[in-house]
């Protein structure tokens, strides 16, 4: 049977300043130091297939867990016990779908909220950087992320987080708000031309 595989994405500007950050820098050792510092970070229940260190990222090829199917049934559930209001069991059983699978996506990001509304937003943004290395950038996550940054008073990465996710949807209402509110004035609005105008400024 062919290894399952999943590709992580791990960008540097989520780990300034720690040990993984590092593998950005002219690191003593190499890659095989790079390959030692991303293997500590993953835990040892994720096996490394291929590492490839490029720019701002280092793109991770690992094995996916076998039970990703039990997990994703555990992590729902879970979800589901967060929007009855009951957060605190419902990090346990996220805890139980992520020993089964580490790497479940959804279960991160959703794990990551719940420690969002129990006030815990320095466990929250660990989690929600994993949850981003897994899933890549969506609009949910990056204001998640910024979130728990400005709970801990961390405002030019939550920022960053934002101006992201504006990128991604330049006419976000709700982004544009988030970053006045932190001082940030955004970019115009782009300007969407419908009907005959719309027409003419494709022909010239």
């Amino acid at each position: 049977m062919a290894v399952r595989k999943k590709v992580l994405v791990i960008v540097r500007d989520d780990h300034i300043g720690d040990p993984v950050g590092a593998i950005f820098l002219d690191l003593e050792g190499g890659d095989a130091e790079v390959t030692r510092r991303v293997r500590e970070y993953l835990g040892g229940k994720i096996q490394i297939l291929k590492l490839v260190l490029k720019g701002d990222r280092v793109n991770v090829e690992v094995e996916a867990s076998p039970f990703s199917d039990e997990a994703n049934r555990l992590a729902e559930a879970a979800a589901d016990l967060a929007r009855k209001g009951a957060p605190r069991n419902a990090i346990a059983m996220f805890r139980q779908a992520l020993e089964l699978d580490p790497l479940g996506g959804q279960a991160l990001h959703d794990m990551g909220l719940a420690l969002l509304d129990l006030n815990r937003p320095a466990e929250a943004l660990g989690i929600l950087r994993r949850a981003r290395e897994v899933l890549g950038d969506t609009v949910d996550l990056l204001r998640a992320l910024a979130r728990a940054c400005v709970a801990m008073d961390r405002i030019p990465t939550a920022v960053g987080y934002l101006e992201r996710a504006l990128e991604l949807e330049p006419a976000n209402r709700v982004i544009r708000r988030e970053l006045l509110a932190l001082g940030r004035r955004p970019p115009p609005t782009p300007i969407t031309l419908r009907g005959p105008a719309a027409s003419r400024r494709r022909l010239h």
